[in-house]
């Protein structure tokens, strides 16, 4: 049994919130440079260059890659060997992310109560997803996710009768629907299968994957690839501007379901397709 003090929980989750808002991810970093030297409509080549730029100047700086710095999402695979001390796991949490926005000079954006929108004025409380694993360690992602895009996600309850060209429509309609509203291009994480709640995480999830790598089974690694081929004929474009780039990436996850069923969530993410991860 390994003893892991709530400090160190708090002085991660502090940490990861900056290190998220301000450095994108090197593989999303790539793909949106291939996007930019690839593009061939004019102005939306031009809103990549722009794009990348911002990129680079953020992490130069030490600002935030966007204004909306999101609701913190924070992933937690927690070691069954593992002894959390000086407090409670959630408080912890809480606690790094009310610090690394205030330090950060990072957007409040949470309300108490969704239909009341009083501000908390320190961006907690965070969504927090916990799994238990085996181990002696604890394994912390820490996703600002902004509503720009959030706003755009959207979910299906499919019939078992339907097939997977209705699964893809449902998702290239999402797209096509949204516009330029997620500050294209976009990163799609679709969570296929398990409950309705199953299905959303597994779509957030969808969202940490390397974009440079495709799902494991050739089954749904050819799926992202279709679907990502028709979401680019939509011709939306960068930023709404038209051309070859609506998407960069599509990720797709899935998880056993009912005889009954087949629930689909697509969670749509910006260009600014955040997270930072650690090991304690």
């Amino acid at each position: 049994m390994r003893e892991i003090d709530c400090s160190a929980i708090t002085d991660a989750v502090e940490r990861l919130c900056i290190e998220a808002a301000v450095h994108l991810p090197q593989d999303m970093c790539a793909l949106l440079e291939q996007a930019a030297e690839n593009e061939i409509s004019l102005p939306g080549a031009a809103a990549l260059n722009d794009i990348v730029k911002n990129c680079k100047l953020a992490a130069s700086a030490g600002i935030p890659i966007c204004q909306d710095t999101g609701m913190a999402v924070v992933f937690a695979d927690i070691g069954q060997d593992v002894h959390i001390t000086g407090g409670s796991f959630e408080d912890a949490v809480n606690e790094g992310v009310r610090r690394g926005y205030t330090k950060g000079y990072l957007r409040k954006s949470v309300v108490k109560d969704p239909l009341r929108r009083e501000n908390t004025e320190d961006n907690t409380p965070a969504v927090i997803h916990v799994r238990l694993v085996a181990g002696e360690k604890i394994n912390l992602t820490v996703a600002p996710k902004g509503f720009g895009s959030e706003n755009m996600s959207a979910m299906r309850l499919f019939l078992p009768s339907d097939n997977i060209e209705t699964v893809e429509e449902f998702i290239v309609d999402t797209v096509s629907r949204a516009g330029s509203n997620p500050c294209p291009p976009v990163v799609l994480g679709v969570g296929l299968g398990g409950t309705i709640e199953q299905a959303a995480l597994l779509s957030k999830r969808a969202l940490l994957r390397d974009v440079q790598a495709f799902n494991s089974d050739t089954f749904y690694a050819g799926m992202e690839k279709r679907v990502l081929d028709k979401v680019n004929r939509l011709g939306i474009g960068p930023q709404g501007f038209g051309g070859r780039f609506t998407a960069v990436k599509v990720n797709i996850e899935t998880y056993p379901t009912h005889i009954a069923g087949m629930p689909c969530v697509v969670n749509m993410s910006c260009h600014a397709t955040r997270h930072a991860g650690c090991v304690i």
